[in-house]
């Protein structure tokens, strides 16, 4: 039989549909035709492959070879299919057995001399082979990705003719095996100890830790506010094992190497301000992840917040609302996760020292106003908490440590705490619950009601700040021992944070 079918995955954002290689060899004049919508990747691989399974010591059919990567209707690009090519030729010409390839998957891109080089988007691959209970042959190169996934079967292998021995049951291929210890733990990285007094900004930083909220810090230069940014991932309480796959299938999708020795800490992502709306979001002709999806499950620092381009923060206005993004291209959509906490930080003025006690600002009016009108209102409304840092005396940056500079750990204790209040209430932080979960755990007495409503009705909060000030508020009342019912000093607490609204008047 000339006919003979392997398996492998394409990459379609983080996802990766199975594509059935379909390998015919006929009479006619020797050619190598590849069919199912190739990319030019794909196509040169008939030229790759040739040369590989002659290094490999096999025949190259001198028929016509005839690939089909089926469904015909999706793309695929990459040298990825080159394995799957490599194995379904040898197969549809009886130099191997086909006993092994029907409960297979195979990803690999090969060298002229047969060798097997390392492919992106691994991980999603390996997650949707296990659901479906079949094993998958990799690169050695992508051993230490595939160990992340438990319960995976999978084998790696150096070389085609390694695989071919495999297929013959000639020699043994092993499962991958990571070199480097594996921990779910938080490492050494910056620490809330190093920050020196702020008790206002560490209190918002605590607060948008255990809610998932955004913050945006506002200060004098030099106060601390990238600082407090940085320390933020080092609170937050420790990713779940389908979170930790989830950003690390990111990152494969984005041709980024996932460290295994740090594949559970969550990730912090600062762009500069010079980036553009694409490396923002992703996209490109071959649309890639951005850095809104790079940051999934962790944080997003954008410093200097108004210098970025208008258009460019725009376009974060869609994922902060619903954690993705959808990438729309002629002929296909593309959407990637994009759960990211936002946290930001801006000067108050052109010059950064407005309502700074030791420096004078020399900036007009009309400045301040314009420059705090690059940031429009519909994005300042989906920010949660507005917290001011200010400069901190220089001689509290000589004294000892008080008792309310506390380190990372002890914060994160506290957060891991009152985060449990709220996922055993709703399942999900409260930055996420929905509406109708808000009036069922934010249910106010008729007092509280009404002072609520009337101090809402003062600062002109728009709905959507009504029902986010609730979910700051309910977060507040998680750290305040899990109080079941919203009081006073938790909503007046919650809506001193709505200060944002006062950049945009």
């Amino acid at each position: 039989m000339s006919l003979a079918v392997t398996l492998s995955r394409a990459q379609d954002g983080v996802a990766a549909p199975q594509v059935m290689v379909e390998v015919h060899l006929s009479g006619g004049l020797p050619s190598t035709h590849i069919v199912g919508l190739p990319e030019a990747a794909v196509r040169e691989a008939r030229d790759r492959v040739r040369v590989a399974i002659q290094s490999a010591a096999f025949e190259y059919p001198n028929r016509k070879v005839t690939v089909n990567l089926a469904p015909a209707e999706l793309p695929k690009d990459g040298g990825r299919f080159d394995l799957a090519i490599a194995l379904g030729i040898l197969a549809a010409g009886n130099q191997v057995p086909r006993e092994k390839l029907d409960d297979c998957e195979f990803l690999g891109e090969l060298a002229l001399s047969g060798q097997l080089r390392p492919v992106s988007g691994v991980l999603p691959a390996l997650l949707r082979a296990r659901a479906r209970g079949r094993r998958v042959v990799v690169p050695s190169a992508n051993a230490e990705e595939a160990a992340l996934i438990p319960e995976a079967d999978v084998l790696v292998a150096d070389t085609l003719a390694d695989v071919c021995s495999w297929l013959r049951g000639c020699h043994e291929l092993m499962p991958p095996v990571s070199a480097l210890v594996l921990t779910s733990d938080s490492d050494a990285g910056p620490d809330l100890i190093d920050v020196r007094g702020q008790l206002q900004a560490r209190r918002a930083l605590e607060i948008a830790a255990v809610g998932g909220h955004h913050l945006l810090l506002m200060g004098p230069p030099g106060t601390g506010k990238t600082m407090l940014a940085e320390r933020l991932p080092g609170i937050l309480p420790p990713m779940s094992e389908s979170e930790a796959l989830e950003t690390c299938a990111v990152l494969s999708v984005a041709g980024q190497q996932v460290d295994p020795a740090h594949w559970r800490h969550r990730p912090f992502r600062s762009p500069h301000h010079t980036a553009s709306a694409v490396a923002l979001v992703g996209g490109g002709s071959q649309p890639r992840p951005g850095e809104i999806s790079l940051a999934h499950n962790g944080v997003l620092f954008l410093d200097e917040l108004p210098e970025f381009s208008r258009h460019v923060l725009e376009v974060l206005r869609e994922p902060l609302e619903s954690g993705q993004i959808l990438i729309s291209r002629a002929a296909r959509q593309l959407t990637f996760p994009a759960l990211f906490q936002l946290v930001a930080a801006m000067n108050p003025c052109p010059c950064g020292y407005a309502g700074d006690m030791r420096k004078r600002c020399r900036c007009s009016p009309d400045q301040v106003q314009r420059y705090r009108s690059r940031i429009s209102g519909p994005l300042l409304d989906r920010i949660d908490l507005c917290v001011e840092v200010p400069s901190v005396p220089l001689s509290d940056l000589s004294t000892q440590r008080s008792t309310h500079d506390e380190d990372s750990a002890t914060v994160r204790k506290r957060v891991i705490r009152a985060r449990n209040h709220a996922l055993a209430r709703a399942g999900r932080p409260n930055s996420e619950i929905s509406n109708r979960e808000l009036e069922r755990d934010c249910a106010l007495g008729p007092v509280e009601r009404k002072w609520f409503d009337a101090a809402l009705e003062r600062l002109g909060l728009s709905a959507r700040a009504y029902h986010r000030t609730l979910r700051v508020a309910r977060t507040i009342a998680d750290l305040d021992n899990g109080a079941a019912a919203l009081d006073r000093h938790h909503l007046a607490e919650a809506l001193q944070y709505r200060r944002i609204s006062l950049l945009s008047d």
